[in-house]
């Protein structure tokens, strides 16, 4: 399917939600602009981490909007202060909090996650809650993708420990990133 095609469908939709549904509008061209964002940014080795920070941002507003007052979401993010990453290095880990977190528990959902910049080296800190009695199974492929491409992209520059809490996961993450001129 050509992009062209699917943002004209998107713009479409969005004209027809306008009216009905301002939740669904504002939805629809948040689906458009993460879309875009994948399509058009992410074929370059490095974004800017602004550009990362305001997907991760977007997606979690998109996926929030199901939850409506039901989830509860802390997001801390920094200014990108010109550094650039790998794009999509990030994404993975919030989808998950969604996917196997948020989405599994009944009551009282949650979601924490703060990033920060200690000189050129990115920290992310997730923390989700989950249902306690999931089962432990193989990982999901995305988080072995984001394993494989943190070691091809930042050899030696990175840390990574997803740990089982029982009734919560936790993600921490440290990347040294590259600024402007490298």
């Amino acid at each position: 399917m050509h992009p062209h095609f699917l943002f004209n469908t998107l713009n479409n939709i969005y004209a027809f939600t306008q009216e009905v549904s301002p939740k669904a509008s504002a939805m629809v061209i948040g689906l458009s602009e993460l879309l875009r964002y994948i399509l058009y940014d992410c074929n370059k080795p490095l974004v800017p981490l602004d550009q990362e920070l305001k997907m991760i941002r977007d997606y979690i507003q998109l996926e929030s909007a199901r939850y409506g007052e039901g989830l509860d979401i802390s997001l801390q993010l920094p200014s990108g202060g010109g550094y650039r990453i790998a794009p999509l290095i990030l994404l993975p880990f919030a989808e998950n909090a969604f996917k196997h977190g948020a989405s599994q528990l009944t009551e009282r959902p949650w979601i924490s996650i703060d990033v920060s910049m200690n000189v050129d080296w990115l920290t992310m800190k997730l923390i989700n809650g989950k249902p306690g009695q999931l089962k432990k199974g193989m990982p999901g492929i995305g988080i072995e993708n984001v394993r494989k491409r943190l070691e091809l992209l930042y050899p030696g520059l990175h840390a990574l420990k997803i740990s089982d809490m029982g009734e919560m996961y936790i993600v921490d993450l440290e990347v040294k990133l590259s600024d402007h001129g490298e």
